[in-house]
């Protein structure tokens, strides 16, 4: 059983992954939108990823 859920993203060069963490605190006043900046494993460089919208079948 894993005790994080983990998110499906995607990063700005199209690489699909899954990450145990994906914060979506609000920055200031405002939120800054969907995407966060996280270690890509595929490009290994810090990307802008965003949540993959789950196949509907």
């Amino acid at each position: 059983m894993d005790l994080m859920e983990r998110t499906v993203v995607r990063c700005a060069d199209g690489h699909v992954f899954s990450t145990a963490s994906f914060p979506l605190q609000q920055l200031g006043p405002d939120r800054i939108g969907p995407g966060r900046l996280i270690r890509c494993p595929r490009c290994a460089r810090l990307r802008n990823v965003v949540p993959v919208e789950p196949v509907k079948r």
